[in-house]
């Protein structure tokens, strides 16, 4: 059954411009991979998905397409592409931009619908901080070229729910002055029905063949040598008390032949996590399995979950306790947990009622496919008057990749590091009509560039860190990204 009706549409339609049409169908043979394949979303199209815990995968999945909206930025000029054509501005705060932008819509809140049933879903460059505090210069080169900001605004949503095995497919109709509501709904129902035809068919994907394999090689842009000169350069900082972590990654960048969707697919497999995003944004395209959340707000409730201090996992759920268990008591993984959760609160109570911010499953344990993490929960009331762009402009970029206090962190790793950082370190994820923001930090993230696959890893420099142990700990992290895009060649041979 579609819902709504004609009748009730024509009746939202009175104070509405953004109003769902939606209905549900079995999907039990179907997986989100298949559904998104299944759909060819073509240039500008999202996947998400989430492995609650490490260990079991999240109830929903979301595939977007048919943007009605597409918002990019570099620096202080947005450009806004609609089916009118594309609009360009200068000397814009593009937050604010994009905060004005969501304030024209006006969302019919009709019932059955998820968390997230339409709005803005993309990436937010770590650049972006240079804009929303004026203490960061912007000095870096920037070699990789990707947006500040690029989000689209898809007008189908598909909500896979992974527990009943169904699929809602959500058409946002976009009503605009002049619009004929009735031709506008009739529309909607037609595109759904479109939907479900591609979904009931058969998936034809081709495996992609080659001679040999492509032999992806995603080479370090820093020297070892300069690496471990500014990892010395921090620890001064850190000596004359300027900071208590400093946060540095270095790059790594390849020519890259193969299917991206290929890649994440095999991402997924390897490493997976409670943020799995494919993201294709034009000649953009993020594939990510981000451990951590940047920000969550869901009505009014604000939550971060800072994640700091990382085990291996062990071989036997004997071995498994152990490492847990040493690994809550190790002080100086819990110290710098702790400096996070702190750090964490005040982030959140800048925008939060007083005395509603808490900490939540202290010193929790999350297992991973590999890893096990420490974690913690802090949670607050968001304060009147507030919303989700101010709660981004309280949290980015996350302190466990940038440093802390954060601002001078951020100063010195605009000195230290040899370019701008892109989408590596800032945020993915949406921001929903609804009011309803989850945002992601981009870790564990590969971006492509053209035909340039990116990838970038960090490691916390402290006052007793051992510069050669920081740069084997950048590459560790990288060979978990590197596998995935090296085993996806393998597939393909």
């Amino acid at each position: 059954m579609i819902s709504p009706d004609l009748k009730t549409f024509k009746g939202l339609a009175k104070d509405a411009n953004v109003i769902p049409i939606h209905r549900d169908i079995d999907v039990d043979f179907d997986t989100p991979c298949s559904l998104y394949l299944k759909m060819e979303g073509g240039a500008h199209s999202f996947l998400l998905e989430s492995l609650e815990g490490g260990e079991k995968f999240g109830r929903y999945s979301f595939i977007g397409l048919r943007p009605h909206l597409i918002f990019r930025a570099r620096g202080r000029t947005i450009w806004v592409e609609t089916r009118h054509g594309l609009e360009e501005r200068h000397d814009v705060n593009p937050v604010e931009e994009l905060r004005r932008l969501f304030h024209g819509f006006r969302p019919a809140m009709t019932p059955g619908l998820p968390r997230f049933f339409g709005g803005a879903v993309g990436y937010l460059a770590y650049d972006i901080v240079k804009l929303l505090e004026s203490r960061i210069p912007d000095t870096l080169p920037d070699k990789a070229g990707f947006n500040d900001i690029h989000l689209l605004f898809p007008r189908i949503i598909l909500v896979h729910d992974n527990l009943k095995m169904t699929l809602k497919i959500i058409y946002n109709a976009y009503l605009e002055e002049g619009t004929d509501v009735d031709d506008a709904y009739e529309h909607g129902v037609q595109v759904m029905e479109g939907v479900e035809r591609k979904i009931r068919k058969g998936l034809d994907y081709p495996v992609s063949r080659y001679d040999s394999p492509p032999g992806v090689i995603l080479a370090p842009e820093m020297d070892k040598e300069r690496f471990l000169e500014i990892v010395d350069l921090a620890k001064e900082y850190i000596r004359a008390g300027d900071c208590i972590q400093i946060v540095l990654s270095q790059r790594f960048s390849g020519k890259n032949p193969m299917d991206t969707f290929h890649i994440y697919r095999t991402l997924r497999r390897i490493n997976p996590s409670p943020y799995l995003f494919y993201l294709k944004l034009g000649d953009e395209t993020l594939i990510g399995s981000s451990p951590e959340i940047l920000v969550r707000l869901t009505g009014r409730q604000v939550y971060v979950r800072p994640i700091a201090g990382t085990r291996p996992r062990g071989r036997t759920e004997e071995e498994d306790r152990a490492l847990e268990a040493e690994l809550r008591e190790d002080p100086k993984e819990r110290a710098e947990h702790l400096m996070l959760v702190d750090l964490g609160r005040n982030d959140i109570g800048r925008v939060c009622k007083m005395g509603s911010v808490r900490v939540e499953d202290f010193l929790s344990v999350e297992r991973y496919s590999h890893v096990m993490h420490l974690v913690s929960g802090v949670t607050g009331e968001l304060e009147q008057g507030r919303d989700m762009f101010d709660c981004l402009k309280a949290c980015f970029p996350a302190g466990t990749v940038s440093g802390a206090p954060k601002i001078r962190a951020m100063e010195i790793i605009e000195e230290l590091e040899t370019s701008r950082r892109g989408p590596y370190a800032g945020a993915v994820g949406y921001f929903g009509f609804g009011g309803n923001m989850d945002l992601a930090i981009t870790i564990r993230t590969l971006c492509q560039k053209g035909d340039t696959l990116y990838l970038q890893a960090g490691a916390g420099i402290v006052a007793d860190s051992v510069p050669e142990n920081e740069w084997q700990e950048t590459l560790n992290k990288a060979k978990a990204l590197m596998r995935a895009v090296e085993q996806s060649g393998k597939a393909l041979d």
